[in-house]
């Protein structure tokens, strides 16, 4: 894939990332690399891939699923603006 200078450009006032015109050519050589480097990955054979969902074929351990902690909502409340029948009341911000 051929990337140009006035791709960058565009790509960065659309993610409204500021590049200087100093550093353009040098973000513009990186990309095209990082693009050759995919190229080449998209080219390796896995027809006879399989998926999988961790490289070292691990399960994660899981705790017991108990509560470990005391319930300390009142106190929390306490210190919060504004809360009515246990919940905390917030501006609305839509419309």
């Amino acid at each position: 894939m051929s990337i140009e200078q006035s791709d960058i450009q565009s790509i960065a006032e659309l993610a409204r990332i500021r590049v200087r015109d100093d550093q353009l050519e040098e973000v513009t050589g990186r990309i095209r690399d990082i693009l050759s480097m995919v190229d080449q990955l998209q080219a390796a054979d896995t027809a006879n891939v399989e998926p999988m969902a961790n490289p070292l074929d691990a399960t994660a351990r899981l705790r017991a699923d108990e509560v470990t902690e005391t319930n300390r909502r009142d106190a929390f409340q306490a210190i919060a603006p504004a809360v009515e029948n246990g919940l905390y009341l917030v501006p609305k911000v839509i419309e």
